[in-house]
């Protein structure tokens, strides 16, 4: 090996980096031998191909999402626990965009089952605990604020606010303020 002390944990948190730098779609694994000016061969020890970096990537950025995520709704509930968790996936995707991008790989059911995705869905059931919502209608409010949560963080980090006023953090607070008026008043099924 080109280098000594080259492991899976430190070639994956290599690899995250680099998405963040580059884009999570130009991680490879000889972008990676390249960053550790190594043969690609050498890290065939430790990942089993770009695919599986990708996965790992992935699962590492579940988890620090995840981690975050329990630190932020700690003790909160209702609109304050929806702005946490809600500032958690736009703050992450900020600091680091390529990592926020391979959160959204879709895994095989295998590795979805025992990344930190169900984390996710427990955190956003708890919040919308708060809120007094039963199934099916509590499992389409996790959807909707998945879909809200995405959406605004990609079409931001994308430049599609950018050109306008009013300023972002403005129309983030009256989304956050929209989503728990409809949450607390939730349609009823016709």
């Amino acid at each position: 090996m080109g280098r000594v002390g080259l492991s899976t944990d430190r070639l994956v948190r290599a690899g995250a980096e680099l998405a963040d730098e580059v884009g999570f779609d130009q991680v490879t694994v000889s972008a990676l031998a390249r960053r550790f000016d190594v043969k690609v061969a050498s890290l065939y020890s430790h990942v089993k191909n770009s695919d599986d970096l990708s996965t790992r990537i992935a699962l590492l950025a579940l988890e620090e999402l995840a981690d975050r995520g329990d630190l932020a709704l700690a003790g909160r509930a209702g609109k304050d626990a929806l702005t946490a968790l809600a500032d958690v996936y736009r703050d992450y995707a900020r600091e680091h965009p390529g990592r926020y991008a391979a959160a959204q790989l879709r895994l095989d059911p295998e590795a979805a089952a025992a990344s930190a995705g169900p984390r996710h869905a427990r955190m956003t059931r708890a919040i919308l605990r708060g809120y007094d919502l039963t199934e099916p209608d509590q499992t389409h409010a996790v959807r909707l604020l998945g879909s809200v949560f995405h959406g605004y963080v990609s079409l931001e980090l994308g430049g599609g606010f950018s050109h306008s006023a009013p300023d972002t953090q403005e129309t983030w607070t009256r989304i956050l303020d929209a989503l728990d008026a409809l949450l607390r008043n939730w349609p009823p099924k016709t």
